[in-house]
């Protein structure tokens, strides 16, 4: 039945596909065997884990090395294209800790333990080594959640998403400045989770009084999910000014297309206005692009 949805068909036709998960394929912000409901029995969740990594695979275009083991599955991988692009999928949630602060936007001590992880030891030291041995053009990272630092409040008082990187303070700073090498060629971020389109500049400091992008993060919005969205999201203006990396953000439906050549890395953010009936044109709402060896966006 799954399979039979003519516009899942056309869009299975129209390009090969990468895949990754994030949490709604077991439960919504898990983290490795811990439910986001309280007092779940760690047990039992990995049982809904593994059949939930089960239905994943079967549905899902991966390779026989994805074959789940009960409540394991190894999707992180590379994908190479050449000597253009070296994609790096990752994984950040069945291996990532439980999120600190009670999962909540105001900051705590927790925050910064330096046991947090989102990839865990071994796919942390495969993804550096992976970088390192790099001889692509462009090094893309195509994950879930933000790896930007938002502020989320306006003025003095700070708050991040216990959900993004930023629950894993010191494993998101080691891993920016990982990429800010200059060994490292033309880091690229893809990015989904927030059902909406952002477009980030990534710096190596974003406490600093001197920011220096270190790469681009290109986060793009939902197909269906969360209703018509808005173009111009409630409080857009505090968001920008309280986060000046950000150089788009809208909440629209839609997808976002990357095209890739040697010399730059161009993308458009697709949306259109409503989703609730059939029939809506798309339009392009913002462009961006990344010259080689730069790590600013250029808005076209």
């Amino acid at each position: 039945l799954y399979r039979s949805d003519p516009a899942l068909q056309a869009a299975h036709a129209s390009a090969p596909w990468l895949v990754t998960w994030d949490d709604h394929e077991v439960d919504n912000n898990y983290a490795d065997h811990i439910s986001e409901e309280l007092n779940v029995d760690p047990e039992l969740f990995l049982q809904r884990r593994a059949n939930a990594y089960k239905a994943y695979y079967e549905h899902m275009p991966l390779r026989l090395s994805s074959l789940p083991d009960g409540p394991e599955m190894l999707l992180y991988r590379k994908i190479g294209f050449g000597r253009l692009a070296d994609f790096f999928v990752l994984d950040t949630r069945q291996y990532r800790s439980d999120q600190p602060c009670g999962d909540k936007t105001s900051l705590c001590d927790d925050a910064m333990n330096p046991e947090n992880t989102m990839l865990g030891q071994a796919q942390k030291a495969w993804l550096k080594q992976g970088l390192s041995d790099s001889h692509s053009e462009w090094n893309v990272l195509a994950q879930q959640v933000m790896v930007a630092q938002l502020d989320r409040i306006a003025g003095k008082e700070v708050g991040y998403s216990m959900d993004k990187w930023t629950s894993s303070e010191l494993e998101r700073r080691e891993l920016i400045r990982y990429i800010g090498q200059d060994e490292i060629k033309n880091p690229i971020v893809l990015t989904g989770d927030i059902h909406s389109n952002w477009a980030n500049e990534l710096l190596l400091d974003f406490d600093g009084g001197k920011p220096r992008s270190v790469g681009a993060e290109f986060v793009g919005t939902s197909i269906s999910s969360s209703g018509d969205g808005q173009r111009y999201p409630d409080g857009l203006d505090a968001i920008l000014a309280e986060n000046p990396f950000v150089k788009f953000h809208n909440k629209e439906r839609g997808y976002v297309s990357c095209e890739v050549v040697e010399d730059q890395w161009r993308t458009d953010y697709r949306t259109v206005d409503y989703v609730t009936r059939r029939g809506a044109p798309i339009r392009t709402r913002a462009s961006f692009v990344v010259e080689n060896g730069q790590t600013t966006l250029n808005e076209v």
